[in-house]
């Protein structure tokens, strides 16, 4: 992780759910309980290890609970704990004001349509 510039708590925060995935694993969480296949099944483009990573990062930050089930196989279940739960309608609130504004201005989705975009 990065070093934090300030003691500000909007910094510390977005170090633990800023970037790419920990958002997204949060808001397949608020569903409820499910195992790593299932969070890779959710997020199929996400790596094993970035996956892993991230789900240590946020279990480190005690937004994720990881509960190990003793066995064979091995049984891993991840699910949100009370601050986690608490962060959902923050995501949730992110995602409404970006349809909002989506449907206002569309922008392009993928890479393809961006470079075009960036030329025009």
């Amino acid at each position: 992780m990065k070093d934090l510039v300030s003691r500000c708590p909007i910094e510390e925060a977005m170090q633990v759910i800023g970037g790419r995935w920990p958002t997204l694993l949060i808001y397949y969480l608020k569903d409820g309980t499910k195992r790593f296949s299932d969070l890779r099944r959710d997020n199929p483009t996400v790596s094993h290890r970035i996956l892993a990573l991230e789900l240590r990062k946020l279990e480190r930050a005690g937004i994720v609970r990881r509960t190990v089930f003793e066995g064979y196989p091995l049984r891993v279940e991840y699910d949100l704990t009370p601050a986690g739960l608490s962060v959902v309608p923050l995501i949730d609130a992110l995602g409404d004001w970006w349809e909002a504004i989506d449907t206002a201005h569309p922008a392009p989705r993928t890479k393809t349509a961006a470079k075009e975009a960036a030329v025009l």
